[in-house]
């Protein structure tokens, strides 16, 4: 692919970079990372980029979900599984509901950076290299743990394989059985407003079970289900030392993850993300939003498939709900019109977020919900297929957004703010819109 190599990002400009005190340290530690074993597979990448090419012909459905930025001390047997919970139980909903495939992607395994606005960060007068994430530096306001650090790529790596070995483990050994869905109950759902329609669907889905059996429709795969993960390929050191040539293919794999995807601030054309991601054979996604003029989105899709291969590039919308009705038409006519296909996909989280009296960083419910049933509207009235959905939520009883069915208000998000970055749905607020989800698209068809 003309002059594009793993590394040929470094000569164009570069945004949300960390510096690193010692760039020999940093060049031993990548060293390292380059001769590790792969995180996934070229085949387990283009299974998904086959499965996200039947989503955009409206074949199956991508539901893309997890933490907004995974920590160090995230990779634990309960929070893995809780995280894996949440994602079947919504699948199992959007399945039952739509009665398509769903494609199942974390964010997760990789999920440890995030942007920042501003280089550093200041308190009390005091001034300090702001908070990255934990592959790069510590949330703790010290000097030492705001330094950047070379040696937690390592410790990233490491977290990551470690969480993909347990996720595989639980699906080999039958922890996703469509025959004993009640192992995917979380605990606290059995006070949820939602259990009786949850457990009413996985009733309608066990008897379906039963019938294919008999039929002699039995299979492997009913026992099992396919995961993938994602994240955001926003550290570009990272992700060339994990970025290999494989075996009888021509071209260069992303093997840190099955589906990368590039930010909103990240997204320039002539910009040194745009530059690695053009290079990969990973299905890529970008976050594109109000601000992007359609000649930006025309210039994305040439630039990072150029071959308009089917399944290679995702387009994650986030406008908020004020603004989707009068910023998304002119995006999709724009893809109309460069003759390309795209895998369509909503974020109904990031436009939507607030600043409570109190500080708490926020989003509500009923905004979020409010993008998503636009998203699906527009789409429709624009004879174009909305293929899936991207939400930061978590499996953990936390307060964090505000609204739902139990009408979370500012004064709850003190109960169990957790996060360190963005707000997330709670696992009861995932399964409403999981819920909702089925419920316009049955009341629109």
């Amino acid at each position: 692919m003309d002059s594009w190599h793993p590394a040929s990002w470094q000569k164009r400009p570069v945004r949300q970079q960390a510096t690193y005190p010692s760039a020999e340290k940093l060049s031993e530690v990548l060293t390292q990372l380059s001769v590790l074993p792969p995180l996934v597979t070229s085949w387990e990448i283009e299974s998904l980029k086959a499965q996200l090419a039947a989503a955009a012909r409206g074949e199956a459905f991508l539901l893309q979900g997890g933490d907004c930025a995974e920590n160090f001390t995230d990779c634990t047997s309960p929070i893995i599984t809780n995280k894996l919970k949440i994602l079947l139980q919504m699948s199992l909903m959007l399945i039952h509901g739509l009665n398509k495939r769903v494609i199942r992607v974390g964010r997760i395994a990789g999920q440890y950076v995030k942007p920042r606005s501003a280089e550093t960060e200041t308190r009390n007068g005091v001034s300090r290299p702001s908070y990255r994430g934990d592959l790069v530096n510590g949330p703790a306001f010290t000097a030492a743990d705001r330094i950047p650090d070379p040696v937690r790529l390592l410790r990233g790596y490491g977290r990551a394989a470690m969480t993909l070995n347990f996720i595989r483990a639980l699906s080999e050994s039958g922890f996703a059985d469509l025959h004993h869905t009640e192992n995917w109950d979380l605990d606290f759902v059995q006070h949820s407003p939602q259990a009786s329609e949850y457990r009413r669907v996985v009733s309608d889905l066990a008897a379906s079970l039963r019938f294919m059996e008999t039929l002699g429709a039995g299979s492997y795969e009913l026992n099992r289900v396919q995961f993938f993960t994602s994240h955001e390929g926003l550290h570009l050191h990272y992700e060339q030392a994990l970025t290999r040539r494989v075996p009888n293919r021509t071209r260069h794999y992303n093997l840190s993850t099955h589906l990368p995807w590039i930010g909103f601030r990240t997204a320039a054309i002539e910009g040194a993300h745009v530059e690695y991601f053009r290079g990969i054979a990973n299905p890529v996604g970008v976050k594109v939003g109000t601000g992007m003029p359609t000649d930006w989105i025309q210039g994305l899709l040439e630039t990072l498939n150029p071959e308009d291969e089917p399944g290679k590039l995702i387009l994650i919308h986030r406008f908020g709900a004020d603004r989707i009705g009068e910023a998304l038409p002119p995006l999709i006519e724009a893809v109309r019109e460069s003759g390309r296909s795209v895998l369509w996909v909503c974020d109904p989280m990031h436009g939507n977020t607030e600043s409570t009296a109190s500080g708490y960083k926020t989003r509500r419910y009923d905004k979020i919900l409010s993008e998503l049933e636009q998203a699906f509207d527009i789409h429709s009235r624009q004879g174009s297929i909305l293929g899936g959905v991207h939400f930061e939520l978590t499996g953990d009883d936390v307060t964090e957004c505000i609204g739902g069915a139990r009408g979370l208000n500012e004064a709850d998000l003190e109960r169990a703010y957790l996060t360190q970055v963005d707000p997330r749905l709670n696992y009861e607020q995932a399964m409403e819109m999981a819920m909702a989800i089925v419920r316009h698209s049955t009341a629109t068809t």
